[in-house]
């Protein structure tokens, strides 16, 4: 049986090279990639990374940003990217991140107390950049 209660179930982020973006999601985040083989042979028109069981980032080739169509307006607005997406992780996991991300230089701000979020305060929370830009915020609540 499905739970149909409200929740996130996909991002889009505009990326120059999705296959690069999966490797550093892969590879520095820790997030498993999703129909990369099919991108990369040409049968689907991006690639994913999964955050869990029920969330995925879509990493969506900025060459596609003009034909984004569904919306009067979408085609101005495509390929800006969000402010930031947040990522709430278990502390063991927050810190797996960080390290992972200070290994391969990728920026990264001081680390917060306290910030407020969906959960309450966050006891701990970073900001860092992937190749293309996009801003995250990784937290953890424990």
């Amino acid at each position: 049986m499905m739970d149909n209660t409200a929740r996130l179930d996909h991002v889009v982020l505009w990326v120059r090279d999705p296959v690069a973006s999966a490797d550093f999601f892969e590879k520095a985040v820790g997030m498993e990639p999703v129909r990369l083989s099919e991108f990369s042979a040409g049968a689907a028109p991006f690639p994913s990374v999964r955050l869990n069981e029920e969330t995925i980032l879509d990493l969506m080739p900025l060459t596609m940003a003009e034909r984004m169509k569904m919306l009067p307006g979408a085609t101005e607005s495509s390929g800006h990217p969000v402010n930031h997406v947040c990522l709430a992780l278990p502390g063991d996991h927050f810190d797996a991140l960080r390290a992972r991300l200070e290994e391969r230089a990728a920026p990264v701000s001081d680390i917060s107390q306290d910030s407020f979020g969906a959960r309450g305060k966050a006891k701990r929370s970073f900001y860092f950049r992937d190749p293309d830009g996009n801003v995250f915020e990784a937290r953890h609540y424990d």
